[in-house]
This record gives structure tokens, sequence and C-alpha cells, in this order.
């Protein structure tokens, strides 16, 4: 593991994670339900771009997704202070030779956090399933593994609502020895396109 001390957005940190697999995208390899995920080759595809654009693919971000980025801060201070706990902020992680990284959005010891900031209807949802919704239950594992943590939590924020949801998620060892069995072929799968892309 190691971090890269980086402002998440600057130019330096779109550097260093530019053509690898992150953390935010882990399910279009490995489902919540530990499979192999239907947009893998979407997913290599955009990444084997990047790397040989040497810059960003356009991606879509709508006013929900801008609001949530906005409000982070905001949430990460009622987690401090509804669990006492100091959140150090990290630029990017990634494992020993590059090749996978993830943004938390904290760190503690001996966890980690993730926050969503949804619109109200969904923010509703996730309270009424009280638990880590299946759609990020990848990213979080995934960061648990990379971050090398016991469990990570998970938290729905909305600034107009009366309740929030916070809960923890441990880690799953099963789903992670799978998921990194398929993040090692995905990254084959990348170094051979780029072979081939190169040549």
């Amino acid at each position: 593991m190691i971090t890269h001390d980086l402002e998440q957005g600057s130019e330096e940190w779109f550097a260093v994670r530019l053509g690898i697999p992150t953390a935010s995208r882990f399910a279009d390899i490995y489902t919540s339900t530990g499979k192999a995920a239907s947009g893998q080759d979407r997913y290599l595809h955009s990444l084997a771009a990047e790397w040989l654009m040497g810059g960003q693919v356009e991606t879509y971000q709508n006013e929900h997704m801008i609001r949530g980025n906005e409000l982070e801060p905001e949430a990460r201070s009622y987690y401090e202070f509804e669990t006492g706990l100091e959140v150090e902020q990290t630029g990017f992680i990634t494992t020993d030779d590059g090749m996978v990284g993830g943004s938390p959005d904290g760190l503690t010891e001996p966890k980690g956090l993730e926050i969503k900031c949804p619109t109200p209807q969904v923010h509703i949802e996730y309270l009424l399933r009280g638990k880590c919704p299946a759609k990020y239950y990848p990213q979080v594992q995934g960061l648990i593994w990379l971050c090398e943590r016991d469990s990570w939590d998970f938290l729905s924020y909305h600034p107009d609502m009366p309740k929030q949801l916070l809960v923890n998620v441990p880690r799953d060892d099963k789903w992670i020895e799978g998921f990194k069995a398929e993040l090692d072929k995905f990254t084959s799968k990348l170094l051979t396109m780029r072979e081939k892309l190169a040549a």
C-alpha cells in the first residue's frame, strides 16, 4: 500500500490514477454477489483510452453528483461529531505496484469511511434498508482490502433530514479473495491491451 499525499481533484491526483482501475469502479469488475461484472470490457476500454491519450476520458457529472461533492466536508464533520473519531483525509492510495488505487473519503484507526450524499428519496431508501447499498459494496470491500482495514463505515448524509444512515461494514475475506482473483485477471488483460496498443 502506497499513500500519495495529493489533493483530490488536482492535476497530480488525476495523473496518478490515470489508466488504472479505481475503487469507485470496482463494481464494474466484480459484483456485490461475488461474480465477474458484465461491464468489464467497457471499463477496460475506458482505462486503455486514458492510458493511450495520457488524459482523463470525459465522465458525466449531474447536479446531484456535484452537490454530493460539495456536501462531503459537512458530512465528514457530522461523522466526527457522532463517532468522536478524528478523520484523516488522504489523496490517493495504490497497491505497491501502482496498478490499482482508490481515494477514501476518510481514514480512522482501525477503519475507513465512505460518504454518499444522495437525493432525499434515495436517502430514504437507504434509511429503510439500513445497510450499505449493494452497488457500493464492491467499493467499500475493495477499499478495506486496499487500505488494509478491518472494517469500513458507510454514511448516507442529507443535510435536510433529521436522520442519517451510519453503518459499519465488516471485512468480508471470502468476497475479497474472489475480488483479488478477478482483479488480477482484469489488470492482466489491461496490460495485454496496452502492449497491443503500443505495438
